[in-house]
């Protein structure tokens, strides 16, 4: 499975490189054609105009319709432009020729002598032009008299065959915008397919670990209570079934977690305002957790130093943001942990709540990612963190629901402080 995500990424990206190439290489060929087409057109209306030219020549000279044979003769022995044709009648001929040829630029021209000596050319026409304009000879290739050379310059306008090509280069450079964005959707999806499938088996594994644990235990529990020597001691039976139902909370506790993340999810939290003292439930749930960082040889140090700690808050949901936090600096604690909260009260009716701790810390990477559900921090080389990474993700919901605001500040190897803003109850 882990192979099949980047070859899908490869044979999609050389598709769309495929794709992107032929559309370029037919955008650049159409261009191709246009030139040759225009070009086409021009050679056809050189050819069109030499023969109307000897019309017109034939006509002026001859009074009798004289035969094919007749007529080449006549021209190879008696055709000149010179002396027998003005500009204005060479380039009416021309404009003719160009129309009929669906040539619509200007152009200039120039018939030259055999000395490149010009003999008739429109006002617009200078020498320069000769290097770049279209030519054709203009006398017989068996005549007997001077060779004479109509020069025709027309600008190829680029942006002319662009724009006769517009719809469609717009039509392709479209569908091939499309097909890139719907190809960057889909390696987006895939990854993040690949992401929620590597969440999904993490918190498996999670859930199993927490939950085979408590069930080992109770499972232990019950057959020592089958034991003929327990059976008969009351001190022995009170102890072990204390010791399921402690299990079974703490199954029960887990399994609320993960409801509570689903109630989360489709938005069915529903908090309970009231006035709450914040410093009285900050001060309840360290006193509860107190036994727990003791067994680890910390101390959890109360700095409330808020002149006014009432605020509105859902008990419940509030009491559960101080104890993920409280957890949270326990759980990720190499040391002895030492765990500071502090409280303020700030002039503009916000009240803030400060979680400091000596633990491992975070990179930037962690930073950016650690309220989002199911994500949990690398704890280099400690093993023995348990969880779903629910805790911030629900901490981050609840404080939102309460108009709240919360931010990390960390950096590896020095602990990390969660701030806590929240609006204070006004008098």
């Amino acid at each position: 499975m882990k192979k099949i995500y980047p070859l899908i990424v490869v044979l999609i990206t050389l598709s769309v490189v495929g794709i992107l190439f032929i559309q370029m290489s037919w955008i650049n060929n159409a261009i191709k054609l246009k030139h040759e087409e225009f070009q086409r057109s021009v050679d056809n209306t050189l050819k069109q105009t030499k023969d109307e030219i000897y019309s017109k020549f034939i006509y002026k000279q001859v009074n009798f319709v004289a035969n094919e044979e007749s007529k080449r003769f006549y021209l190879r022995n008696h055709f000149t432009v010179e002396g027998n044709f003005n500009k204005e009648d060479i380039e009416e001929i021309i404009r003719k020729e160009l129309k009929d040829n669906s040539v619509k630029q200007s152009f200039q021209y120039c018939i030259t002598n055999i000395y490149k000596n010009s003999i008739l050319q429109s006002n617009g026409f200078n020498s320069d032009d000769q290097e770049t304009a279209y030519r054709i000879e203009l006398a017989p290739e068996d005549s007997y008299r001077a060779r004479e050379t109509l020069y025709l310059s027309i600008r190829e306008d680029k942006n002319l065959i662009i724009r006769e090509m517009g719809w469609m280069i717009v039509a392709s450079i479209v569908f091939t915008t499309i097909i890139v964005l719907a190809f960057a959707v889909t390696v987006r999806t895939l990854f993040n397919q690949k992401k929620l499938s590597e969440i999904k088996s993490d918190f498996i594994n999670n859930m199993t670990h927490e939950l085979k644990t408590p069930l080992a235990t109770i499972s232990l529990a019950i057959d020592a209570l089958t034991n003929e020597k327990v059976i008969h001691d009351a001190d022995k039976i009170k102890i072990y079934s204390s010791m399921i139902k402690e299990e079974n909370k703490r199954m029960n506790k887990q399994v609320e977690k993960i409801l509570q993340a689903a109630r989360l999810e489709k938005e069915e939290i529903r908090l309970t305002l009231q006035k709450l003292d914040a410093h009285q439930v900050i001060s309840k749930v360290a006193h509860n957790m107190a036994l727990q960082v003791q067994e680890k040889h910390g101390s959890i140090d109360l700095r409330l130093a808020a002149t006014d700690s009432i605020i509105d808050a859902d008990e419940v949901h509030f009491s559960n943001i101080i104890f993920n936090l409280l957890d949270n600096a326990m759980k990720y604690s190499t040391d002895a942990p030492k765990i500071l909260v502090e409280t303020l009260r700030h002039g503009n009716g916000m009240f803030t709540i400060r979680v400091r701790d000596n633990g491992i810390g975070m990179d930037k990477e962690t930073q950016a990612r650690i309220f989002e559900k199911f994500y949990r921090a690398h704890t280099g080389n400690i093993h023995n963190v348990k969880g779903f990474g629910l805790g911030l993700s629900y901490v981050k919901a609840i404080v939102d629901a309460h108009e709240g605001k919360i931010k990390v500040e960390s950096a590896p190897g020095k602990g990390s402080t969660f701030t806590i803003t929240m609006p204070a109850t006004t008098k």
